[in-house]
């Protein structure tokens, strides 16, 4: 505008601060990312939304994926970049069931890196659970990694 404004600033040297802490150990670089809630049937969104509300009411990130569910590839290809630790699954079948499939992102990847494709399918990184019971299987789960 043109106009003079008197203003007093300050900085405590962000870059210094950053610095200081991730020396002393408070500060890590590594950033877990949300659980991501996968979408199989846009006419039960409710349902994922719900999923995702009592997940962060329990303080744990969440979000649902709101791309085309069509492909569930691209489902997961957009939860490894979020860099989400656990995806939440629930088909008709499972909704039908009052179960939820948890699949266990960080530990898929570390087992399909180093196991043959016999060993990796005998390590489960994905396991079915009550829906009642979501929010304390992801806390466990989450705990562990």
């Amino acid at each position: 505008t043109g106009q003079a404004v008197p203003a007093t600033g300050v900085s405590i040297g962000v870059d210094r601060l950053l610095a200081a802490l991730t020396a002393k150990g408070r500060v890590s670089g590594a950033v877990l990312g949300p659980v991501v809630v996968t979408v199989m049937d846009r006419d039960r969104m409710a349902d994922y939304q719900s999923m995702v509300a009592d997940l962060r009411n329990a303080g744990i990130r969440a979000e649902v994926y709101l791309g085309n569910p069509k492909n569930f590839g691209n489902q997961m290809k957009y939860a490894d970049r979020r860099g989400a630790p656990l995806a939440v699954i629930q088909g008709g079948d499972e909704a039908a069931r009052g179960v939820v499939q948890i699949k266990d992102l960080k530990l898929g990847a570390e087992i399909a890196a180093q196991a043959s494709l016999e060993e990796w399918k005998a390590h489960a990184a994905q396991r079915e659970v009550p829906r009642a019971d979501l929010v304390t299987e992801i806390r466990n789960m989450l705990d562990r990694t």
